[in-house]
């Protein structure tokens, strides 16, 4: 009878976001994290919760001048904790006060970072947050010590580099630097190259997954005993980088980028890149880049991360099935494959599935978007729309000009990319024994 109501691991990952969220979203609207000891309305507060959690970095204002280091310490545990996932962070607790993992609770843990096995999950989750904590604090001690290198007291510097290689790692996007302009993000910084290369170094390690780190560190460099996963994500992570870094410079050479020199403009060129893919953070205004720009970092933000990382978007596994599927109909193929490997059809189903969920639930949220703001071009709110459901948080300044209804859509946007939309209406409906019944087929034209 007590198994018969318990609930399934993807309804206690999508309930449990929920959970995090509207904690995080009230303890974000009292007077007592604001730095003018003034509370912010629950909406506001509630959607920075979902944005810190679901590591998206859209915001409805400078996040150093509204919140004071209380304020900005509940964001960053919020953004810890949606990086690596609350699953694995309890699982994490558990196993240090001594206790084992039940089956029910390797499942659960499966289910939050996407392991692809249960054997060696305590092995994996040992490494993903030794990792995690050792990569954050190198990047932190790195950042630091540039900013007290540029005059940032030291007390301070101390802090923005902790948050800053957090909000990097996680993909996050949220940042401090508002110190130097409200609002600036990391243009104050974009012929730094320590910073820049600091930060993108932190984004791609955390948006390429902790199932590839665990090949990694296990294979070293021999690429060929790497699963297939792995060589997926590492190959279409660099090509996707090395594209969009070069269409970047392409278009914004004489642009935005048309007052750097040609080191800050290729180092810009990469950032931009790397940074739509779910990170957030920006080197310029994105206001004043090209259309064609715009465009491309709406791709960039709809494919996203990778599969059990700490980044979200479409995931490039998806898309790598995807056109895996389109190459296999071209060449009149019956199988997926690639690096001479077969993908089941359990996972092709899977993928194309994901893809339907999470293109119609933004299309969705584009249409009501454009309903309430009527006067504002479809364009500009399909790259915030997106931005959203990426957990991307590159924005054309239009998020804070939202009334209370557009900016819960972005909140239900936000939170149904980083628990997954297909997960999402998972977790809402119950699940059900399906008959085992073969229908007659019937060829329809597509």
């Amino acid at each position: 009878m007590k198994n018969k109501f318990r609930m399934q691991p993807i309804q206690i990952l999508a309930i449990g976001f929920g959970v995090i969220i509207l904690l995080g979203g009230i303890l974000l609207s009292t007077p007592l994290v604001t730095g003018d000891g003034k509370s912010v309305n629950f909406i506001d507060g509630l959607f920075i919760a979902t944005s810190s959690t679901c590591v998206t970095g859209l915001s409805l204002f400078d996040i150093y001048s509204e919140y004071n280091f209380l304020g900005q310490l509940v964001m960053l545990l919020l953004i810890q904790i949606g990086g690596l996932g609350f699953i694995a962070v309890a699982m994490s607790f558990s196993k240090l006060v001594g206790n084992k993992l039940s089956l029910y609770q390797r499942t659960l843990m499966s289910e939050s970072i996407g392991a692809l096995k249960y054997g060696g999950l305590q092995k994996l989750m040992r490494q993903m947050v030794i990792g995690t904590l050792t990569i954050e604090a190198i990047g932190a001690v790195i950042i630091a010590l540039r900013l007290i290198l540029q005059n940032m007291p030291v007390g301070k510097a101390i802090w923005f580099g902790i948050f800053h290689s957090v909000s990097a790692f996680c993909n996050a996007g949220f940042d401090l630097m508002g110190y130097y302009k409200e609002g600036s993000s990391l243009i104050t910084f974009n012929s730094d190259p320590v910073i820049l290369i600091t930060i993108m170094t932190l984004i791609v390690v955390g948006g390429i997954g902790f199932i590839v780190w665990n090949d990694v560190v296990e294979n070293g460099r021999n690429f060929r005993k790497y699963a297939l996963h792995s060589k997926i994500m590492i190959s279409f992570t660099a090509a996707l980088i090395l594209i969009g870094a070069l269409l970047f410079f392409l278009m914004e050479n004489n642009n935005a980028f048309g007052n750097m020199n040609v080191m800050d403009k290729i180092t810009n060129s990469f950032f931009a890149s790397i940074t739509a893919r779910t990170a957030g953070f920006a080197s310029v205004d994105y206001t004043e880049v090209s259309n064609g720009s715009q465009a491309l970092t709406m791709i960039l933000m709809l494919v996203g991360a990778g599969p059990g990382s700490t980044g979200g978007g479409l995931k490039i596994t998806v898309v790598a099935v995807i056109f895996m599927g389109i190459q296999a109909n071209i060449l009149n193929y019956r199988d997926y494959s690639i690096f001479k490997r077969t993908v089941p059809e359990s996972i092709r189903m899977s993928a194309l599935s994901t893809a339907a969920a999470y293109i119609i639930l933004m299309l969705t949220g584009l249409f009501l978007l454009i309903v309430l703001n009527p006067t504002i071009p479809i364009a500009a709110l399909m790259f915030e729309a997106i931005s959203a459901i990426g957990t991307v948080g590159l924005s054309l300044n239009l998020t804070p000009t939202f009334g209370a209804a557009s900016k819960l859509i972005l909140i239900i946007l936000m939170y149904a990319g980083r628990v997954g939309s297909l997960s999402v209406a998972m977790a809402i409906v119950r699940k059900k024994l399906i008959p085992k019944i073969s229908y007659p087929e019937e060829k329809i034209t597509v």
